[in-house]
C-alpha cells in the first residue's frame, strides 16, 4: 500500500476513506461492547450481593419469630440466644446491602464514556484533517 497521500487518485482516496472509516466504527463498537459488558458484570455482582442480602433477612424473621416462640415458651436462655443470632445475621445482612450497592454504584450510568470519548476524539480528528 503506498503511504503518501499525494500520490494517490480521488477514487483511491476515496476507497481508502471508506475502508479506514469503516475499520474505526467496528472499533469503536469493539470498545462499547467490551465497556458494557464490564458495568453488565459488576451490576450483576451488585444484585446478587444484594439477593443473599435479602435472604438473610428473611433467615432473621424466621429467627425473631423462633425467639417470641420461645420468649413466650421459657422464662429466658432460648429467647435470649435466638435473639442474639438473629441480630447478627440483620447485621450481616446490612453490610451485605452496603457491598450491593457500591457495586451497583460503580455501575450507573450503563453508558459506554471511554467509547464516546473515542469517538469525539476520533471525529475531532477526521475535522483537522478536512479542514486542512
Amino acid at each position: 500500500m503506498i503511504d503518501s497521500t499525494e500520490d494517490l487518485s480521488t477514487p483511491q482516496l476515496v476507497r481508502r476513506l471508506t475502508e479506514q472509516t469503516t475499520t474505526l466504527v467496528r472499533q469503536e463498537i469493539r470498545l462499547a461492547q467490551l465497556e458494557l459488558s464490564t458495568k453488565a458484570k459488576r451490576a450483576g455482582i451488585g444484585v446478587g450481593v444484594l439477593g443473599a442480602a435479602g435472604v438473610l433477612v428473611l433467615y432473621a424473621l424466621g429467627v425473631l419469630l423462633a425467639a417470641a416462640v420461645l420468649g413466650l415458651s421459657t422464662v429466658l436462655d432460648g429467647w435470649l440466644a435466638a435473639l442474639v443470632v438473629a441480630g447478627a445475621l440483620l447485621l450481616l445482612a446490612a453490610v451485605l446491602a452496603l457491598v450491593g450497592r457500591s457495586q451497583l454504584r460503580k455501575v450507573s450510568p450503563p453508558i459506554p464514556k471511554e467509547a464516546i470519548a473515542s469517538t469525539q476524539d476520533d471525529l475531532a480528528a477526521v475535522k483537522k484533517s478536512a479542514h486542512r
